[in-house]
């Protein structure tokens, strides 16, 4: 059979890998495991509970909660009785929940853990709250699961058979750089047509691998990712936490996993941090390597010696990194944000094949996706556009996607919708350029600005790159109708304490660091050597070091790690003014 909706992939699933291993979760510190037939047990009772209590196609269910099986049994239950799921980032405010529940008008909500359960209960006014945990206060989802069994399994076949393809599944509000989320509304085709255009470019064996799963299923990015890894036969393992993913990862020994280059600049700056630890030849070694794979380009070589070099260094030191994520990794997919290019040839360099790839929420997500080959591969590009997906640049630069992936537009804002719809064309906010088959992003649209003198800046280009500087941990480039442009600067704080323990300086906690003259002195070192790659109007003349990083919760981050600029602005207004104070 072929699947024509989502909840088809479960029958589909079994009908072609029928596996052991469908979902897997941390449990009491044992793995439990739901096969492929226990996966359509408990999605089916799930769907006749809901049909008890009275869900009609069409309304809104919330799901709330870090990732687990319990997340992705909702889902699909809610699918095939024809209603639509809401899911919500855990992280966001009990405001934004209120917001979110009135303008879906939600029926019911589920969610994961105490934490969660509090804020959505301010926020719920009558609305029932079930919980994938025993919480007081809340309905426990196995004593909801249990109004199914035993009923007339025959309504549910009627419920699904009215479901059509382009019928709506999921409600998507986007996090959001300003103001209220936007309900972006997809439906199955929307999300099947993207999961099949990209299960043809995955690596691993289909119906014999492991997948680890991280991200947030709430995003479109790991939510399409699932069910890519459902359809294709892959074990689908969820990691505890954020916390524990190193350990997670050890333990299952993954294939592939999705990631966001957030963490995997985390795991770079980690190695990079051990290998100043190290002593004597072997520290010699760890950055002779490290500096074999900066140089590295998988569609070039500088020469035979460079190529024993590798592989000499991948022998005695890049084994070890492989090691560090399972030893078996055959691809990892990275996308949300820009990766930075050094990140993608040094990992590649050590046999770790990052695969950079582009799109949004209202593209379900993929728009484009790297090849995970040598051959294919082009660092600094995101990759070849996936099937039945078209683009074309706009005067101005824009990305302009059409396609079955592009959603039906934003839940309840038609004016909103019409200014990025337009004849079929969803004008997605970013820059970039065709090159051949290979797309390249180079900016986002309302990210742009001019400085004083009329010169165009590209903020987000020039923050990837200066964040390459291993004492950097995250900037911001700002400068908008002013004579030059500046940066607000975190500085990556393990990194400056192994600076200063190498020259001989006293660390006295992070914020007394940042205010004295031989450390500011330090980063205008960094800061001079990384504008030689840019124009002299892009340049940054002025910097400020900040003490505290940016976070979610904190408000400056997105939950897929986005800059909020509009927020940072309006936070570090003072900070901002003395930049340009002479």
């Amino acid at each position: 059979m072929k699947p024509t909706r989502l909840f088809d992939l479960i029958p589909y699933q079994i009908a072609t890998y029928d596996k052991e291993i469908a979902l897997s979760k941390k449990e009491n510190g044992k793995w439990k495991s739901f096969s492929s037939r226990d996966v359509k047990k408990i999605a089916d009772n799930l769907s006749l509970a809901f049909l008890k209590v009275g869900i009609l196609p069409g309304e809104k269910v919330a799901i709330i909660s870090n990732n687990c099986p319990e997340w992705n049994f909702v889902d699909l239950a809610l699918q095939q009785i024809g209603a639509i799921s809401v899911p919500m980032y855990p992280t966001i405010t009990s405001a934004d929940y209120e917001y979110i529940f009135e303008h879906a008008e939600v029926k019911m909500i589920f969610v994961g853990d105490e934490v969660i359960y509090e804020k959505a209960k301010a926020a719920a006014g009558d609305r029932l709250i079930y919980s994938f945990e025993k919480l007081e206060g809340a309905i426990f989802w196995e004593d909801f699961l249990a109004k199914g069994v035993n009923e007339d399994i025959l309504g549910l076949e009627n419920a699904k058979e009215q479901v059509k393809p382009s019928d709506l599944f999921t409600i998507i509000y986007t996090s959001g750089t300003t103001g209220r989320p936007k309900g972006v509304m997809l439906t199955h085709s929307n999300v099947l047509s993207n999961l099949i255009g990209i299960a043809d470019i995955m690596t691993p064996e289909k119906g014999s691998s492991r997948i680890l799963s991280f991200l947030p299923l709430c995003h479109i990015y790991e939510r399409t990712g699932f069910f890519c890894f459902y359809y294709v036969g892959f074990s689908i393992y969820y990691a505890e936490n954020m916390d524990s993913i190193g350990e997670n990862i050890k333990e299952i020994k993954p294939h592939a996993f999705n990631t966001v280059p957030r963490l995997l600049e985390k795991i770079y700056d980690k190695i990079v941090a051990k290998g100043y630890e190290l002593k004597g030849v072997k520290k010699s070694l760890f950055f002779w390597a490290l500096n074999l794979g900066l140089k590295y380009d998988p569609n070039t070589s500088p020469g035979a010696w460079y190529d024993l070099q590798l592989k000499l260094a991948n022998k005695i030191i890049f084994s070890k990194w492989r090691e560090a994520l399972g030893g078996e990794v055959l691809q990892i997919n990275s996308g949300a944000s820009a990766l930075q290019p050094r990140l993608a040839r040094v990992f590649w360099a050590a046999g770790i094949k990052v695969c950079e790839g582009y799109g949004l929420t209202e593209t379900s997500p993929v728009v484009s996706a790297s090849v995970c080959s040598l051959e294919d591969m082009r660092i600094g590009y995101v990759g070849k556009l996936i099937t039945d997906v078209e683009v074309k640049i706009a005067s101005d630069g824009e990305i302009l996607v059409k396609g079955p992936n592009v959603m039906q537009g934003y839940y309840k804002q038609p004016e909103l919708t019409a200014e990025v719809l337009q004849n079929d064309w969803f004008h997605t906010g970013d820059i970039g350029q065709m090159d051949g088959e290979y797309l390249k992003i180079t900016d986002r649209k309302k990210e742009m600005f001019k400085t004083s003198g009329g010169k165009y800046i590209a903020p987000q280009a020039m923050e990837n790159k200066f964040k390459e500087s291993s004492l950097i941990d995250q900037l911001i480039v700002v400068g908008e109708n002013r004579n030059y442009p500046s940066a607000l600067i975190i500085p990556s704080f393990d990194a400056l304490k192994d600076y200063c323990q190498h020259k001989g300086i006293p660390y006295t906690g992070d914020a007394e660091m940042i205010e004295k003259a031989e450390i500011i002195e330090k980063y205008n070192r960094e800061i001079e050597e990384l504008n030689k790659f840019f124009g002299k109007w892009e340049q940054i003349k002025r910097f400020k070091l900040l003490p505290e990083p940016w976070g979610i919760e904190s408000g400056e981050l997105t939950p897929t790690m986005k800059l909020k600029r509009k927020v940072i602005h309006q936070k570090f207004e003072k900070e901002l003014e003395q930049l340009y104070v002479d």
